[in-house]
């Protein structure tokens, strides 16, 4: 853990990651996803649902499968499928109080949108602790983990790679990062999509339980 001492940069994704994946808060959002395409496609549920996880695979995120294969305006996709309601989300007063200490910048970088981050963040209570929010847009709608957003993130905010965490549930996206020279840490879960790979040389880290896992780090940089 001493070797955190140095960082400068924090980056977390949103989903599943600065929140419990069994609250089940991103379930809702690919239940809308699907809908979006029964709708807009004029297909079944059934159906919709097999290409929405075909383009998932195929092109890292369903929106940008929609994109490419049928023009569709990403914002009223996003706009449909954050629609959801996450009033029994709760306050999570240690995570807030670990990611306060970490000395340095701290940037969400999301696949899905800001206004989703900040409806999430604010809902458990750290909305007010980031720099930044980098969302699908800042990313030309190209989403992790193509190497192009990591790049855009890195220069916008003039990060040394070196100097920098990213903390992420889907393994996958973790690799850029690591080659980049940052350190990572996965999320650990067992959806088959977020732990494929999780047995990589690219994870550095593995925790089930995030405030926990900092609260570590900021005790050996204290020590």
């Amino acid at each position: 853990m001493k070797s955190f001492k140095l960082i400068e940069f924090w980056i977390f994704d949103l989903d599943n990651t600065l929140y419990s994946g069994k609250t089940k808060v991103f379930e809702q959002v690919d239940k809308k996803m699907s809908k979006y395409i029964s709708d807009k496609l004029n297909v079944s549920v059934e159906e919709a649902r097999k290409i929405q996880k075909n383009y998932f695979y195929q092109y890292n995120t369903t929106l940008n499968g929609m994109i490419k294969n049928h023009k569709i305006d990403p914002s009223e996709f996003l706009e449909f499928v954050h629609d959801i309601n996450i009033d029994f989300l709760k306050k999570d007063p240690d995570l807030a109080k670990e990611i306060e200490k970490l000395n340095g910048k701290k940037i969400i970088f999301t696949n899905g949108s800001r206004k989703h981050a900040l409806n999430v963040t604010k809902k458990i209570g750290i909305d007010q602790l980031f720099d930044d929010i980098f969302d699908i847009v800042d990313c030309n709608f190209i989403p992790k983990p193509s190497i192009e957003p990591y790049k855009k993130l890195v220069e916008k905010h003039k990060i040394d790679p070196k100097l920098c965490v990213f903390v992420e549930d889907i393994a996958r996206n973790l690799k850029p990062a690591y080659e980049m020279g940052m350190k990572t840490i996965w999320i650990e879960n067992d959806e088959p999509w977020a732990s494929k790979f999780s047995d990589c040389e690219f994870i550095n880290y593995k925790t089930n339980n995030l405030s926990e896992f900092l609260k570590k780090i900021n005790l050996a940089k204290a020590a």
